[in-house]
């Protein structure tokens, strides 16, 4: 056998090893393509949906507090409302707030109106009634995290004493609600499991695994919370309210979904 006939021979056998490895990789692409748009392999399966709750104490109460002061120039109102909000700032501090707990909601200067109805003159014309600016508004809006509550009945009373002419409604949260959630869940998800094996035994199927999960919920359902105010204190003190926080409720909702066969 001739140089030549060597080269051939291996030509031929390198070409049919290539038509070999060509076929199989077009045998797979087309199976492959087969596949697309296809449906998913169907399983069946149940889904249930379980609730649960957990309580928590709350540990933070929060309030705000408003000053508005009204001049004639914007310069007055402004020292009044820095006055009395620097006021009613030390008696939070000095109640032992921490700075990080105080901060400014919202400082606001507003023209002030007051309407003038119009006189009529005496042959019966009668000028339209207008509004003009008398002066200015200036309100600052602070927001207090009270940590401590057995301060806040006095923190209301003494921030009252200096002409604070509004606070907020009390509301109370917790700083760290994860482990209540966890707790939450833990109760839904076992009631899920329950219903699931109920609805299995019902049917006459066997669960066989977890497919999807899904949860809804952690919102908080806060209990009322009471002002009394302090029975038989002179009308010449302020009041101490007694401050009632309650407990919160923690909500969760989940969704299982099981493989049966």
């Amino acid at each position: 056998m001739n140089s030549q006939e060597k080269v051939w021979k291996i030509g031929v056998f390198v070409g049919i090893l290539l038509a070999i490895f060509l076929a199989v990789l077009s045998i797979k692409a087309f199976k492959e393509i087969g596949f697309v748009g296809a449906n998913p392999a169907q399983i069946n399966q149940i889904s249930v949906d379980g609730t649960g709750d957990a309580v928590t104490v709350p540990d933070i109460a929060t309030l705000s507090f408003s000053v508005t002061e009204t001049a004639k120039t914007v310069s007055a109102a402004q020292a009044q409302a820095t006055a009395k909000s620097n006021a009613a700032l030390k008696i939070v501090q000095t109640a032992g707030i921490a700075d990080k707990d105080i901060q400014t909601q919202s400082y606001n200067i507003n023209p002030h109106y007051e309407y003038q109805s119009s006189v009529c003159s005496s042959n019966g014309i009668c000028p339209p009634s207008r509004s003009i600016i008398t002066g200015y508004d200036v309100s600052q809006t602070t927001q207090v995290k009270i940590r401590d509550f057995t301060k806040i009945g006095d923190l209301l009373t003494s921030i009252g004493t200096i002409g604070v002419q509004n606070v907020s409604g009390i509301s109370f949260s917790v700083d760290k609600p994860e482990s209540t959630k966890a707790q939450a869940r833990s109760v839904a998800i076992a009631d899920a499991q329950s219903k699931a094996n109920i609805l299995a035994g019902q049917l006459g199927v066997k669960l066989v695994r977890i497919v999807s999960f899904s949860e809804s919920g952690g919102n908080y359902y806060p209990q009322p919370m009471y002002l009394d105010m302090a029975p038989g204190v002179a009308s010449t003190k302020a009041a101490t309210p007694s401050i009632s926080a309650g407990e919160q409720k923690i909500k969760s909702n989940v969704t299982i979904a099981y493989q049966i066969e």
